[in-house]
Parts: C-alpha cells; structure tokens; sequence
C-alpha cells in the first residue's frame, strides 16, 4: 500500500506556520536568518508558532553560518531552554575542518535533548565521505532522518545519490529517512517517489514572493496535491 509522502515546509515566524499547514503541510522546520542559511529561532518565536499550530515542529540547532559547532557549550544551553519552552523535535548537523562528522559535538548536543527526535541536516552534502558519516552516527539517539540534496550543488547533481541511498533502506547506517529538499521542484518528485522516498523539504518553493514574502498557503497545497497524486 501506498503511504502519504510527508512534507516539511520551512517556518519563521507564525504567519509562516499557519500558511504551512492550511496548505497541508505534515511539518515545520523553525529557523530564522535564511541569509545564513537558517539559525536557530528564539524561544519565543518557538512558543508562538507552537500555540498556533498543531502539527509537528522541527527546531534548528544551528548558531552560525557554516558547519562547525564552535560554541558546544552554547548549544547545549540553547537546547535546554527550546526544550524547557516545549520543543520536542529538532534539526542538526556539525563537521569537523576536515569535513568528517564532528561525533564529539552532536553527541554532546543529542545528549542535551535527551531522547528527542531529530534531523541531520544538508551537512551531509559538504562531508568529505557521506557513508563514513552515516556508519558514524548509526545508533545516536534520536536520529530519524537525513535532510539532503545529495549533492552540494543541489537535487538536480545529487539525484544519482538520493536514488542510491534509498536503495541501501534497512543497511546499517541507512536506516533513517531520507528527506529530500535543496534545489528540489516538483519535477523531480516522481523520479523520487519511484525511488521509494517519501519525505520532501521546501522552502523557497513555498514563497512565490521569495524569502522576504511569506508562505504561501496555495504553493504548499500544490505540493501537497503532487505528492498525494504520485502516491496513489
């Protein structure tokens, strides 16, 4: 049987929130800062968004432009407040200058959030080796999902990737969910879905208007009918 493909539409502020999810979206990532790629939101915007929405919320743990953690110790805090304020999920992802997954970072930062779900996000995509950083990370607490292009430069140089990895599901260190999103269009989603990937990330395609206009309810809904329509 087929399954409904989920769709995570990036959120920074409420009216963002409540455009998402009249269009249908499954969930939110909450950052703020796009110019840096996204950065970790307030508590407060966090606690607004949650008391106007019901779906599920996926908040950064990012503190500055770049891959590094720099500030772990900073981080930790910062986690433990989101969680304090009622986060539940959350997004992250630490390199070391070498490009290798900075395991001492995210075990400390995971270990903060203390069973909570959570994202590695497009770091994947800058690792020097992305299935040495898979096998590094199998068994972390809480990992689910990989947010990917597959390739730095995006969906349409990282579709070989995706394809591939969907087909490794079940292999130590690909057990978690693949969700697609960098560069990604609707074009690409049935190529997707027949590779057997049901999760799907959106950002700038949800802005018609671009990252200074809001979500726009109608664009999510158009993805939502996609992905509904390829899963039947």
């Amino acid at each position: 049987m087929s399954t409904r493909a989920v769709l995570e539409v990036i959120a920074l502020d409420t009216e963002d929130a409540v455009a998402a999810q009249a269009g249908g979206a499954d969930r939110l990532e909450l950052v703020t800062d796009m110019a840096a790629d996204g950065l970790t939101p307030s508590t407060e915007t966090f606690a607004g968004i949650r008391a106007a929405v019901d779906i599920p919320l996926r908040v950064m743990l990012r503190l500055a432009d770049g891959f590094a953690a720099d500030d772990v110790d900073r981080l930790v805090r910062v986690a433990g407040e989101l969680r304090a304020a009622g986060a539940e999920e959350f997004v992250l992802g630490f390199l070391d200058a070498e490009g290798g997954v900075d395991l001492a970072a995210v075990e400390r930062v995971v270990t903060a959030l203390n069973g909570c779900r959570w994202t590695f996000h497009r770091a994947i995509d800058r690792a020097a080796d992305r299935d040495a950083l898979r096998k590094q990370l199998d068994g972390v607490p809480g990992l689910d999902t990989y947010l990917t292009a597959g390739a730095a430069g995006g969906v349409d140089d990282g579709l070989p990737t995706l394809v591939a990895e969907a087909a490794r599901s079940g292999e130590p260190g690909y057990e978690q969910r693949i969700m697609v999103g960098g560069g990604l269009r609707l074009d690409h989603v049935p190529r997707l879905r027949a590779a057997g990937i049901d999760a799907f990330h959106i950002g700038g395609a949800a802005r018609p208007a671009g990252w200074d206009g809001p979500v726009s309810a109608e664009a999510v809904a158009e993805w939502r009918a996609v992905l509904d329509a390829q899963a039947g």
